[in-house]
């Protein structure tokens, strides 16, 4: 008589020990109190951890009422997690001397953790100039590997057009800041400490690298920084590849009457006078209204004598 071939399989470990709801519920997203050790920072992260002001409420908010708000981290397949947003609160507690902190842990995917991580923190109160130049082109980037296409009034947005309506800015605006992402470590830096204004910046990110070099020789050298048409110049000079190492000395050594004369001042030295969003065309509105109304109170004063 032949054995008929038994279809009973023995349950696994997973199926003894847990329920089916159990197993769900465990993929859930919730808030975990993570280990900082098991914490590491986004791959290529572009956003700076300055000791700031901002950094120094941060860090004094935690201490009086602790770490409130998960950062968002996803799971690294070696173990531990990658923080998507939360740099600073993680920098935070680690300078507090914490041991774990709120956490959100997310499956992602590489496109949609850039997505996410660029999402998150251009939600911060100060962006530098470097910060944002690649946050866009990484966000980009991951919106073209995606293949990402939005609808809006039936009219697909090409990528470009995604970054800029996801962040308030113009498509030419995006693509402005991207172009930052070309210029040499010394000059980004500069743009960042508001040493080289933004339009110029644009203009000079089209001179090559050895280009770029000679100009911050010659920036040095004369004390000055390029004026908006200087930079046009030596723009459309090095298309024509017509742009020397002479040309940019001398172009930089023109005299410019407002060069000597100008007073610079950082962000940080007024930001408490004005709204956090403040743009820099409405705090120059602002101090000159003020400095207006400080001319007619001194001549108020002057004609009561």
């Amino acid at each position: 008589m032949t054995k008929r071939k038994s279809d009973f399989t023995l349950p696994t470990l997973d199926d003894l020990f847990s329920t089916q709801e159990m197993r769900d519920d465990a993929k859930l997203e919730r808030v975990r109190n993570i280990p900082l050790g098991e914490l590491h920072p986004f791959k290529d992260h572009p956003f700076k951890i300055l000791n700031n002001e901002e950094m120094q409420r941060m860090i004094e908010s935690i201490r009086k009422v602790g770490a409130i708000t998960p950062a968002l981290a996803r799971p690294l397949p070696d173990g531990g997690y990658e923080l998507i947003s939360g740099h600073r609160r993680l920098a935070a507690c680690q300078v507090l001397g914490l041991e774990t902190m709120p956490v959100i842990v997310r499956e992602m995917s590489d496109d949609e953790a850039v997505i996410a991580m660029v999402d998150a923190n251009l939600q911060r109160e100060t962006i530098l100039p470097s910060e944002k130049a690649f946050a866009y082109k990484m966000k980009l980037e991951a919106i073209k590997h995606q293949g990402v296409a939005s609808s809006q009034v039936g009219k697909k947005l090409l990528s470009i057009e995604k970054v800029g309506e996801d962040s308030g800015e113009s498509r030419n605006q995006v693509h402005r800041y991207i172009r930052l992402t070309y210029l040499i470590p010394e000059l980004l830096e500069m743009v960042d400490e508001n040493k080289i204004a933004f339009n110029p910046a644009v203009e000079i990110s089209y001179l090559d690298h050895s280009e770029q070099r000679v100009l911050l020789d010659a920036m040095s050298l004369n004390d000055c920084t390029p004026s908006h048409a200087q930079a046009i110049r030596l723009k459309k000079m090095s298309q024509d590849s017509v742009l020397t190492n002479e040309a940019i000395h001398d172009i930089m050594s023109e005299e410019k009457p407002n060069q000597a004369e100008q007073i610079r001042f950082k962000r940080d030295d007024f930001k408490e006078y004005f709204p956090p969003r403040y743009t820099d065309e409405q705090i120059k509105r602002d101090i000159l209204k003020g400095l207006e109304l400080l001319k007619r109170q001194r001549d108020r004063n002057r004609d009561a004598r």
